[in-house]
């Protein structure tokens, strides 16, 4: 019985074990997405320029990159030279703005550019929760149809474009025109 009583914390230690170290080989960028070929989630939200409301109709039409992004995200910053050299390449890039200050977000656009075709203010964060966001910066590649092929947590720099993201672009820039 005694002896018994000495294995109960080395099975627990074990089994811990095994968890631990399977996390040494999962990629924090590959986070599940229930939306993946799924239609963009129903909103009805402002413009980051408050000229409109924009709705999920705005993503159909063509392919789309869909950029979660905020001010007081670092990262953001780090990949915003990147986007805006996307959309002089001509990939379409829309912005969803996530639960940040809209007077802020706009003297950011205007200090280090805009990418974006359009942005949508996601002030309270609902349009965030509904997509399944973590935090920015998040990317989701979007077709045509406004169907959600593809997520990307992190930053979007010229390697993650390369070797992830133009390949997705292309194939869908293929399947539905540009």
């Amino acid at each position: 019985m005694r002896r018994a009583l000495l294995l109960i914390p080395l099975a627990i230690f074990l089994v811990v074990a095994v968890f631990l170290y399977r996390g040494l080989f999962l990629n924090p960028t590959e986070q599940p997405s229930a939306l993946i070929d799924k239609p963009f989630p129903a909103f009805s939200l402002p413009s980051v320029d408050g000229q409109s409301t924009l709705t999920e109709a705005v993503f159909k039409g063509k392919p789309s990159l869909v950029n979660v992004w905020a001010t007081w995200c670092p990262t953001c910053r780090e990949e915003h030279a990147m986007l805006n050299k996307l959309a002089e390449q001509g990939v379409t890039i829309h912005g969803i703005n996530y639960k940040d200050d809209t007077a802020a977000a706009q003297r950011w656009l205007a200090q280090y550019g805009n990418p974006y075709g359009l942005d949508v203010s996601d002030v309270e964060g609902s349009l965030g929760l509904d997509l399944g966001v973590y935090g920015a910066p998040e990317t989701f590649l979007v077709d045509r149809n406004g169907i959600i092929r593809h997520k990307y947590v992190g930053e979007i720099n010229e390697r993650v474009w390369r070797e992830q993201l133009a390949p997705l672009w292309t194939q869908l820039s293929e399947e539905g025109g540009q």
